[in-house]
C-alpha cells in the first residue's frame, strides 16, 4: 500500500519556513539583537570600531558551523550533545598529527573523516535502539572529553604557524573562518529550503510515523543527519585549532555544545522538531556573540557569560514550547 502526500497548507508551510503574514520573520529576535547593539553602543565606542565587529563575526564563525548542523539534525527531531566534545577531539587529534609532521591536508582530512565516523557511531545507536539521542551524544560527549586529556598527555600541542592562514587572515577585510562559516550556512539553508533530503528532514521532524508511512528511508536519513552534523563539528575542531594555533587539555567541549543549542533554540528550531530556520540559526549566533562581546567591553566579569547564555536558552525553550502550544490550539 503506498500513501501519498497531500500538498502543505499555506499554514503549514508558514510554520515550516518561518515566515508569518503578521510580520517580518524573526522580528523579535532582530529586535532584541538591535537594542542590545545600541545599549552597548551607548556604554562604549570600541563596539561599533571596524575591528571589534570583525572581531565579533570572527569568533562566532565556529559556533555558525556547529550550529547550522545542529539545526538540520533539530529539524528532523533529532539532537547531538557531543558536537562540542567532536570539535575538542578532532582539534586535539589534527594538533598531534601537525606536530608530528603529517601533511595539512591530510590532517584536514583525517580531522573531518574522524567527526564524521563518530556522529555516525552516534547515528547507529540513536536510530537503531531505543535510547534516547539526548542520552546516546551526552555519553559520546563525555567519552570524547577523556579521549580529548588522553591524546594530549595532559599537555598543550601547538602548531606554530601551520593553519595560521585559516584561522587569522582575510581576503577583501573578511576573515577566512567568516568565509567557511557563511558557506556552510547558505549550504545548509539550500538544503533545508530545495532539496528532497532537506524535506525529508523536516517530514521525519513533523511525523517521524507518517515519513515513513510515506515511503521515506528514515533510518538512512537518520544516519546521514548524524554523519553530516559529525563532519562539520570536526570543521569547526579545525577552525578552532586555526584560530588559536594550539590544543589544550582544559577545552570542555560541553560549554561549546551550550553556545550552539542556544543560538539554534533562540533562532526558533523546534526541541520537537518539524520547524526550523538558518535565518534565525544566524541571527541566535550573532546575538550570543554580541553578548558575549558586550560583557567584556564594560568590563563586567566573564564569569557572566555562561550565565547569560544559559539565561537566554531557558528563556528561548520556554517561548518556542509556548508557541508550539499556540500553534496546536489553531
Amino acid at each position: 500500500m503506498s500513501v501519498k502526500t497531500l500538498p502543505d497548507a499555506p499554514e503549514a508551510q508558514r510554520a515550516r519556513t518561518g515566515f508569518s503574514p503578521r510580520g517580518i520573520p524573526h522580528s523579535g529576535l532582530m529586535a532584541v539583537l538591535v537594542i542590545v547593539v545600541v545599549a552597548t553602543a551607548l556604554q562604549t565606542d570600541s563596539f561599533t570600531t571596524d575591528t571589534n565587529i570583525i572581531n565579533i563575526l570572527r569568533q562566532v564563525s565556529i559556533n555558525a558551523v556547529i550550529a547550522a548542523g545542529l539545526t538540520l539534525l533539530m529539524t528532523a527531531g533529532g539532537m547531538d550533545f557531543s558536537m562540542g566534545s567532536i570539535v575538542v577531539v578532532t582539534a586535539a587529534v589534527a594538533a598531534q598529527m601537525l606536530a608530528h609532521g603529517w601533511s595539512t591536508w591530510l590532517t584536514v582530512v583525517a580531522a573531518i573523516v574522524l567527526g564524521t565516523l563518530i556522529g555516525l557511531v552516534n547515528g547507529v545507536v540513536a536510530t537503531f535502539t531505543t535510547v534516547a539521542p539526548f542520552v546516546v551524544t551526552l555519553a559520546t560527549a563525555t567519552l570524547l572529553d577523556g579521549v580529548c586529556l588522553l591524546v594530549l598527555d595532559g599537555q598543550t600541542v601547538s602548531i606554530g604557524t601551520r593553519m595560521f592562514a585559516l584561522g587569522n587572515e582575510k581576503v577583501a577585510g573578511v576573515p577566512y573562518l567568516l568565509i567557511v562559516a557563511v558557506l556552510v550556512m547558505v549550504a545548509t539553508a539550500l538544503v533545508m529550503r530545495f532539496t528532497v533530503f532537506g524535506r525529508d528532514a523536516f517530514a521525519i521532524g513533523g511525523n517521524e510515523h507518517v515519513a515513513r508511512l510515506s515511503g521515506i528511508n528514515v533510518p538512512a536519513r537518520k544516519l546521514t543527519l548524524y554523519a553530516t552534523t559529525g563532519a562539520l563539528a570536526g570543521l569547526a575542531g579545525l577552525m578552532t585549532l586555526s584560530r588559536l594555533g594550539s590544543s589544550s587539555p582544559g577545552a570542555g567541549g560541553l560549554a561549546i555544545q551550550l553556545t550552539a543549542v542556544a543560538a539554534v533554540v533562540i533562532g526558533g528550531t523546534s526541541l520537537a522538531g518539524g520547524h526550523g530556520t538558518i535565518i534565525g540559526t544566524a541571527l541566535g549566533v550573532i546575538l550570543l556573540g554580541v553578548v558575549a562581546n558586550a560583557l567584556n567591553l564594560v568590563q563586567i566579569s566573564a564569569n557572566w557569560q555562561p550565565v547569560s547564555v544559559g539565561a537566554v536558552l531557558l528563556i528561548a525553550a520556554v517561548a518556542n514550547e509556548m508557541q508550539k502550544a499556540r500553534s496546536a490550539r489553531h
